[in-house]
C-alpha cells in the first residue's frame, strides 16, 4: 500500500524548487505530515512569521525518505494528533522564529554567475 504524506514545497515546478526544512542540533529535518490540515496550518504559521509561502504537496512517504537518505537529511513523520515531548518535537507544530537564508535555491549556473560577479568585485579592490 502506498502511503502519502504532505510536505511543504517552495517554487513548485521550477528549477529552483525547494522543500521546507528545519535546522536543529546540527541536523536538517524534513517534516512529513500525515494530515493535510496539519500541513496547511503549519504553512499558515510560517506565513504569519513572514516566511516565504510554501505549497502543501502530497507525495509518497518512501520517496521523501529516500530523498532524505541520499541528501543526509532526517525525515520526521508528524502523525495526526501529534503531541510534542521536546523542543525539537515542538518545531513539528510551530515553526522557529527565524528563517534561514534561502538564496542557495538557485541552480548551478546562477551560482557560477555569482562567483564571477564576486571575483570582479574583489578585483576592483
Amino acid at each position: 500500500m502506498i502511503k502519502l504524506v504532505y510536505v511543504l514545497l517552495y517554487k513548485t515546478a521550477k528549477e529552483s524548487e525547494g522543500i521546507h526544512s528545519l535546522e536543529f542540533a546540527g541536523k536538517t529535518i524534513i517534516l512529513m505530515f500525515e494530515n493535510k490540515d496539519d500541513a496547511e496550518r503549519y504553512c499558515g504559521l510560517l506565513e504569519a512569521q513572514d516566511f516565504p509561502s510554501p505549497k502543501v504537496v502530497s507525495i509518497e512517504k518512501t520517496e521523501i525518505e529516500l530523498f532524505c537518505e541520499k541528501s543526509g537529511y532526517e525525515a520526521k513523520f508528524v502523525e495526526a494528533g501529534f503531541v510534542p515531548k521536546s523542543d525539537e518535537e515542538r518545531l513539528c507544530l510551530v515553526p522557529p522564529q527565524q528563517n534561514r537564508e534561502t538564496s542557495n535555491w538557485s541552480n548551478e549556473e546562477n551560482n557560477e554567475n555569482l562567483e564571477q560577479i564576486r571575483k570582479k568585485l574583489e578585483d576592483l579592490l
